[in-house]
């Protein structure tokens, strides 16, 4: 990898950490269905814009019908949930528990796919869910006030992204990635739209909570995905994903120093056992073939 593509991964790290922050800045006003369709709707009209300047919209059309798909699986869903959870869950947790994704997507795609499982990446996942019960075992409340459904949206969200993993894999692999990009969250804006209309805020939203939601959508959407697809084209997807690792550690730190949420001991060891097990699950350690492979 270049100093280029190390910076590149650095900056995406930093631009998906603070999504959580951006959350939850802003979803207090808007409600979590208004929230993700603001999000949805201002990034499509963004990577339509860009798919239209690279020549990808015939290609949008000719997959439309399993693009639409994965965008429900891939960001209208998820957006919804993360929205949710940005209610209760502190930024820097949600980002931890985002990170569990590659897991459910290795274990949808054992299922799915018959993608095998190593004992290396089995104990990944033990390890992985592990870390995300020592993060949330005493808060794991379901009364009013407490955070439980929120730990339940945020993984119901990583579900989501792990069922849109192995659908891209089996019906669109080899599609463009700006039209896929482009074309799965305008699915997934449309998809969300009736629900957003219905559940808008009454009361005005302040100029503040739209700062925070436009740079959610432009910056930790828009933007986000034209770098990451961007670093896939020149150092390949296992090397990109290894921004995976570095998401929490950016969730925590601008939770910390923005909302002054306190990083407690807990944390950074629920934080340090999920990605160890995030790191086992999905072969970047334990795994020779892997190894190999790099």
């Amino acid at each position: 990898m270049q100093a280029k593509d190390y910076r590149d991964l650095f900056l995406l790290a930093a631009i998906w950490g603070s999504s959580f922050l951006f959350m939850r800045l802003s979803v207090a006003e808007f409600g979590p269905f208004a929230l993700a369709e603001v999000r949805l709707g201002l990034s499509a009209l963004m990577l339509l814009a860009v798919a239209a300047l690279r020549g990808r919209l015939g290609l949008i059309w000719r997959h439309v019908r399993h693009i639409s798909i994965v965008g429900i699986f891939a960001s209208g869903l998820p957006f919804v949930c993360f929205s949710i959870a940005a209610q209760s869950v502190p930024a820097g947790v949600m980002a931890v528990i985002n990170a569990i994704t590659p897991l459910f997507g290795a274990l949808i795609a054992w299922l799915w796919l018959r993608e095998q499982l190593s004992p290396a990446r089995i104990l990944g996942l033990v390890v992985g869910f592990s870390g995300i019960l020592v993060l949330v075992w005493s808060d794991l409340s379901f009364g009013p006030g407490t955070m439980g459904w929120g730990v339940v949206a945020c993984l119901g969200a990583a579900v989501c992204y792990g069922i849109a993993a192995s659908y891209t894999t089996r019906y669109l692999k080899g599609v463009d990635p700006i039209a896929l990009a482009a074309g799965s969250i305008t699915s997934a804006a449309l998809f969300a739209l009736p629900t957003a209309i219905v559940m808008w805020p009454e009361a005005p939203v302040s100029a503040g909570s739209w700062a925070a939601a436009s740079a959610l959508a432009l910056l930790c959407t828009g933007v986000a995905y034209i770098i990451f697809y961007g670093l896939v084209d020149r150092v390949g997807a296992t090397r990109s994903i290894t921004v995976t690792f570095l998401v929490p550690l950016f969730g925590i730190l601008w939770g910390a120093l923005i909302l002054h949420e306190p990083v407690t001991l807990r944390m950074l060891a629920g934080t340090s056992i999920v990605l160890l097990g995030t790191l086992l699950a999905t072969g970047f350690i334990g795994s020779r073939a892997s190894a190999a492979a790099r």
